[in-house]
């Protein structure tokens, strides 16, 4: 194995984690349900992409190959379905909907601009 390959790994692992330390200060910091389940389900679409495939070049083997693919298409889809239950099931309870404070295309809107 290259001394470059784990090295570029370790780039990635370490940018899986920062992806999914991010996602946590979203959790903490957005205002909303809504806010909170987009950050942490991009987060875990994009965070274990790169700390699997950063895993896989320190053994880069024809089997864990497959194996990352399976692991990466199962994330993708389930963490997809899981986001967006969560989110329907937030909007039948009727979860609060935090209001923008600053709209920047109000001062642009005009009736007559939207008419034509």
């Amino acid at each position: 194995m290259s001394t470059a390959a784990a090295v570029f790994g370790d780039i990635m692992i370490v940018g899986g984690a920062l992806v999914f330390a991010t996602a946590a200060l979203g959790l903490l910091r957005f205002p909303d349900v809504y806010t909170r389940i987009s950050a942490v389900g991009t987060a875990a679409g994009i965070g274990i992409v790169l700390v699997v495939v950063g895993a896989l070049l320190h053994q880069p083997t024809i089997p864990d190959v497959v194996k990352v693919l399976v692991i990466i298409a199962l994330q993708l889809i389930t963490s997809a379905i899981g986001s967006i239950a969560i989110a329907r099931s937030a909007y039948l309870m009727d979860a609060h909907i935090d209001e923008f404070v600053f709209d920047d295309l109000a001062e642009h809107h005009t009736d007559d601009a939207w008419r034509s």
